[in-house]
């Protein structure tokens, strides 16, 4: 019996330094269900970026999972880690305890770059294990095809495919595609929250006396069960992601880029970062390359 949507949200865009942002899950959703995440999910959007970009921030306490779409993302961190994101790219960022880093648009001109990013909580007792990441060109992500459904299998299976990144937390991140006509049903364990959110066309979801359409940059949050059908009945190709995972039986806060256990522990996770500590040693006095040319820029705009 598949799953079905209880409740669902158009996300709106808000403007904010360059960036136009979809907040779909967590603090900044216009959402009220949603404003305390999904569990395991503290925050979701969808985004399309231009420069100046995300310029340094921290995290700590969890994973991201960051997929573009289209456009390719540059980033730095204060440990030393750098590298880009390309178009149909994964970058799975466990925070751990503490990275500072930059995400910025690596296009030569001032293309947008458009593109997902999931946070995915972590237990107590990984929140403060050393930083690591998955990163997989478009070519590393599997792409089963049948019967008019393709799935970029980014984290989880589908269609029989496994994806190669490791979840701590026991998730699926799935792009599909539905050309016209084209059903399926997708296993998602009983127990584990999910939600669909649509990027392109229109998707019936659930079962066929109780379908619910969803409509491009809408979030739908499922019910439980143990999978959802996914249908097109539209003349046009559909994409959309589906999101779900295990819920963490831990109290989780979020503040800020911190998600921690409890508020304490983010006001701990501050202090860290403004001494240098725990996870955030020389992250007081660096700053990524991308920060120093922003502020070349604008000083010289000043002139």
């Amino acid at each position: 019996m598949s799953r079905t949507i209880v409740t669902s949200h158009h996300a709106e865009v808000r403007e904010r330094f360059g960036s136009k942002i979809r907040y779909t899950v967590g603090p900044e959703s216009e959402w009220p269900e949603m404003k305390d995440g999904l569990n395991p999910f503290p925050v979701m959007n969808e985004f399309k970026v231009g420069k100046p970009g995300a310029i340094d921030h921290p995290h700590r306490g969890y994973e991201t999972a960051t997929y573009i779409l289209s456009g390719q993302t540059r980033h730095e961190d204060h440990n030393g880690h750098q590298g880009t994101i390309e178009a149909g790219g994964l970058q799975w960022m466990t925070a751990g305890k503490g990275v500072v880093h930059c995400e910025v648009p690596a296009n030569d001109d001032d293309t947008e770059n458009h593109g997902l990013q999931l946070w995915i909580n972590l237990k107590k007792a990984d929140k403060m294990m050393e930083p690591a990441f998955q990163e997989l060109l478009s070519k590393d992500i599997p792409k089963p095809s049948k019967d008019g459904v393709t799935v970029a299998v980014i984290a989880g299976e589908s269609l029989g495919v496994k994806s190669q990144v490791y979840t701590r937390t026991p998730t699926m991140f799935l792009d599909f595609k539905l050309e016209p006509g084209a059903k399926y049903t997708q296993a998602v364990p009983k127990g584990w929250n999910g939600f669909v959110h649509v990027l392109s066309g229109n998707v019936h979801l659930g079962p066929e006396d109780k379908q619910t359409v969803g409509k491009p940059h809408h979030t739908m949050v499922m019910g439980d069960g143990e999978g959802l059908t996914l249908q097109n009945k539209g003349p046009e190709k559909v994409q959309f992601v589906l999101i779900a995972g295990e819920p963490i039986n831990e109290p989780f806060y979020i503040d800020g880029h911190f998600v921690m256990n409890t508020k304490e522990e983010a006001l701990a996770a501050r202090e860290d970062l403004l001494n240098g500590r725990n996870g955030f040693e020389n992250a007081p006095t660096w700053k990524s390359s991308a920060l120093a040319a922003w502020k070349s820029s604008a000083l010289a705009a000043q002139k």
